[in-house]
C-alpha cells in the first residue's frame, strides 16, 4: 500500500512511518516541521519506499500517483506548542483536515484522523467513553486545540456520510516514548529532562491530578488495528493505568535512579486543564482485540535509554 502520513516527521507520525515501512508499505511523510523534526525520519532517507515532502497541509495537498491511505496526524499537540501557535493549530485542524480529506477522496483512499482525549475537555465523566460529548471551553486558551479536533471529527463524519468515504477516527490519550521533544512542555519530557540532569522533579500544586501514560508502541499497535478494521466511529486508544502526577514523578525518579527527589511549587492551572483523565477502552478491546502491553516502568526505561543515548 502507499500511505500518506501528514505530520510524518512528528513524534507519533515517525513511529507509524517505521511500522508501515517495516511491513513493506510505501510511505509519503508530509510535514512543515513546525513541531516535528527531520531527525525523526532521517534513518529512512535511503529507503526507496520512503518519500518526504516539506509542506504545510493547511494549504492544498498534491501527491503524484496512487494513494491507498491518508493518515492526518499533523498538529501541534502539547500545550506549550498550541498556545505558541494558536492560529496554526486551528488551521491544521480545520483546513488541514479538509485538505487531507480532499486528497483521500480524489484518490479513493481510506482516511484516518488522529483525534485526542482533549475532545472531552475537563471531563465530568470518569473514565471517558467515546459516547461522552465532553466539557470544553471553546474560548479558553486550550480551546484552539480542543475545538480544532472536535471540528475535525465532525468534518470527517460529514465526508463519511455525504461522500461515503471510508474513514477512521482514533482518540489518542497521553502517549510518551522516544522522539518526544524534551522542550515540548509536557510532564513526561519535563520530568525525564530533570531526572537526567540530576535535578529535583518539579511538581506543581500537590500533584493530585491524574493521568494515564501510554507507551508509543502500544499506541502504534492500536492505530494499526483500527486502520485495518472496518469500524468508523471514534475509538479511544490509551492505557487505563491511572496515576497521580506525584506518583508518576516518584516512578520517574526510581527508574532514573535520581536521588534529587521532588520539589513542590505553586502553579496556576491553565483554564480547562483536566484534573482527571482515564479512557474507557472497552470499545478498543471488543472491536480491535487491543489493550496496552507495556508497563509504565518498562516504557520509562526505554524512553530514558533513548534520551541518554541522544545526549
Amino acid at each position: 500500500m502507499r500511505i500518506v502520513i501528514t505530520g510524518g516527521a512528528g513524534f507519533i507520525g515517525s513511529h507509524l512511518t517505521d511500522r508501515f515501512l517495516a511491513e513493506g508499505h510505501r510511505v509519503v511523510a508530509v510535514d512543515n516541521l513546525l513541531t516535528g523534526t527531520y531527525q525523526n525520519i532521517a534513518h529512512h532517507v535511503n529507503n526507496p519506499n520512503f518519500e518526504f515532502i516539506y509542506h504545510d497541509v493547511s494549504n492544498h495537498i498534491y501527491i503524484n500517483g496512487s494513494v491507498d491511505v491518508v493518515m492526518h496526524f499533523a498538529s501541534p499537540a502539547s500545550p506549550v506548542d498550541y498556545l505558541k501557535f494558536p492560529i496554526q493549530t486551528l488551521k491544521v485542524g480545520a483546513l488541514g483536515t479538509h485538505n487531507a480529506l480532499g486528497l483521500a477522496r480524489i484518490k479513493g483512499a481510506r482516511f484516518m484522523l488522529a483525534s485526542t482525549s482533549e475532545v472531552y475537555g475537563d471531563p465530568l465523566e470518569h473514565p471517558q467513553k467515546e459516547t461522552y460529548v465532553g466539557n470544553v471551553d471553546s474560548i479558553g486558551p486550550r480551546g484552539v486545540y480542543d475545538e480544532a479536533k472536535r471540528y475535525a471529527e465532525a468534518l470527517v463524519m460529514a465526508y463519511h456520510r455525504e461522500h461515503q468515504m471510508d474513514t477512521r477516527i482514533v482518540r489518542i490519550f497521553n502517549t510518551y516514548g522516544p522522539r518526544m521533544r524534551l522542550d515540548d512542555g509536557r510532564v513526561v519530557p519535563n520530568f525525564i529532562g530533570q531526572a537526567l540532569r540530576g535535578e529535583a522533579l518539579t511538581v506543581y500544586g500537590d500533584g493530585s491530578q491524574t493521568r494515564c501514560f501510554q507507551y508509543i508502541s502500544d499506541l502504534v499497535e492500536g492505530v494499526h488495528r483500527l486502520l485495518f478494521s472496518s469500524y468508523v466511529q471514534p475509538v479511544n486508544i490509551g492505557t487505563t493505568h491511572e496515576v497521580t502526577i506525584l506518583q508518576f514523578a516518584q516512578t520517574v525518579n526510581q527508574v532514573a535512579e535520581n536521588a534529587a527527589g521532588i520539589v513542590f511549587k505553586e502553579g496556576l492551572r491553565i483554564k480547562g486543564d483536566p484534573q482527571t483523565r482515564r479512557p474507557d477502552i472497552s470499545r478498543a478491546m471488543e472491536i480491535l482485540g487491543w489493550q496496552p502491553q507495556t508497563s509504565l516502568e518498562d516504557g520509562l526505561r526505554k524512553t530514558l535509554t533513548y534520551f541518554r543515548n541522544l545526549a
